[in-house]
């Protein structure tokens, strides 16, 4: 049961983290055995990613983890979501491990310990070994089992010091950004194998978590992080209920329908019966998905609004998922998707806490047994530095007083949130966007790589160390 909560304080062990990924801060991509990932190719293709920039320095974390440990030490956090580098553990994506790659996140876990920090690991953000998808990637069922031997390697080195464990973040991004639009790496165009993807994804959730079980403390807790779409529709309309159905299949039910409930949406069959027969899905690995969990990750940034489409509209849609000539959305031709209303980040992300709200209250009902956390939420500013240095971003702090107050409310509703995680920490690669898009509490000058934490991260801080959201102007 979740803890006593007050109007104006979370529980006494409310985690108040922040979240990084290995791509997008650690660089040092051709040290220590480390071999290239599905996006270091895709950076290094032109016209991939804005400008050309690649991740190859990033923020350079791989050099300077002990001082970005200090700063959320200094910040007053209490844990720290970060992810492994698959290719700089098991460079081909198969056989034993290096062990000067894992001892990288050794180093690191210790760091984090030491200063009361407590680690979370995401073993999966993205980062898939060039090899394996030369092999054929995540549609293909053999990567699935690759994941699952990864898994395990990683396990059995942190496990006896890390005790929270996330198998996979955003897997939608993944499967649908990856191989349906394009936009995202290894830049494919293919419906089908977008959602064979989806399904080797999930399979690999589940074998992982069998394999991590296998040979971790039982104390540890294993989740996923799931970008769940809060979708909404522009009426009661029946084509526009319709048109909500079908997305919030494509977005939710097909991951959280195996993994929660052990089967897929019949409506996803259904809907997806043009593009692929899902003859993929063999004799056993719904119950292989279906492995008992211990919580659930939940990534929000915005709500989605749609609509049945326009028959005789022309030109493309709004998706909120990058440019490109090609939907994410397998078998959604007939779904339009809307602008919401309202103040918007950088990215053009509408701010809506009610939609954090509700997305903890659904799973707060799908799963009442699995404790959930906020393992990413944040927002994209132009931030600059002042004449004196500093980076002062209220708007930021104004994004995170409402949204920690939609989880302060969901608590007091019932639900069992036991933390937040910032995203990001840094300043960092942003995929596509190059370093275009700052979502950092710190400052990066990407320059120099010197580290500023922005007044929002004082606040956030501020925040952490008295259990309580202070004034949104800051501290």
């Amino acid at each position: 049961m979740p803890e006593p909560v007050t109007s104006v304080s979370f529980p006494p062990a409310f985690l108040w983290g922040a979240a990084t990924s290995a791509y997008q801060i650690e660089g040092a991509v051709r040290e220590d055995g480390r071999t290239p990932s599905i996006w270091d190719t895709f950076s290094h293709t032109p016209g991939k990613t804005a400008g050309g920039e690649t991740g190859d320095i990033a923020v350079d974390h791989y050099h300077r983890y002990r001082e970005d440990v200090a700063l959320m030490a200094g910040l007053g956090l209490n844990a720290y979501r970060f992810s492994i580098s698959w290719p700089r553990v098991q460079p081909t994506g198969r056989g034993p491990a290096v062990q000067v790659g894992l001892d990288f996140y050794r180093r690191l876990v210790d760091e984090l310990l030491a200063a009361g920090i407590k680690p979370a690991v995401t073993l999966y953000h993205w980062d898939l070994p060039q090899e394996l998808e030369d092999a054929g990637g995540w549609p293909e069922r053999d990567t699935a089992l690759r994941f699952a031997e990864y898994a395990q390697i990683v396990g059995e080195a942190l496990g006896d010091r890390v005790e929270q464990w996330i198998t996979l973040n955003e897997p939608w991004c993944s499967a649908f950004l990856g191989y349906a639009s394009g936009v995202h790496a290894p830049g494919r165009t293919d419906p089908a194998a977008s959602l064979r993807a989806a399904h080797h994804l999930n399979l690999a959730h589940g074998l992982a978590t069998s394999a991590l079980r296998s040979v971790m403390p039982a104390r540890n807790t294993i989740a996923i992080s799931l970008n769940s779409s809060v979708v909404r529709t522009v009426s009661q309309d029946p084509a526009d209920l319709a048109a909500g159905r079908r997305i919030d299949d494509l977005a939710n039910g097909v991951f959280h329908g195996p993994v929660l409930h052990g089967a897929y949406p019949e409506t996803l069959f259904q809907a997806t019966a043009s593009v692929t027969d899902w003859s993929y899905v063999q004799d056993g690995d719904l119950r292989a998905i279906h492995q008992p969990l211990d919580a659930l990750g939940l990534n929000y940034y915005t709500p989605t609004l749609v609509s049945a489409a326009d028959p005789d509209a022309t030109g493309p849609r709004a998706d909120g998922h990058g440019t490109s000539d090609h939907s994410p959305w397998p078998a959604a031709d007939d779904v339009a998707f809307h602008q919401t209303p309202g103040e918007r980040t950088e990215m053009g992300w509408t701010i809506d806490p009610t939609g954090l709200h509700e997305l903890i209250m659904r799973y707060s009902r799908e799963a009442p047994d699995l404790a959930l956390y906020v393992t990413e939420n944040g927002a994209a500013y132009d931030d600059k530095p002042d004449p004196d240095g500093r980076v002062h971003d209220p708007e930021r702090t104004a994004y995170l007083h409402g949204h920690l107050s939609a989880v302060r409310r969901a608590i007091a509703d019932g639900a069992d949130v036991r933390g937040y995680y910032l995203w990001s920490l840094l300043d960092n690669f942003e995929w596509a966007y190059g370093y275009e898009k700052r979502f950092g509490a710190v400052y990066v000058d990407y320059a120099t790589l010197e580290r500023t934490p922005k007044s929002s991260a004082r606040w956030y801080g501020e925040a952490a160390r008295s259990g309580s959201l202070p004034p949104a102007e800051g501290v």
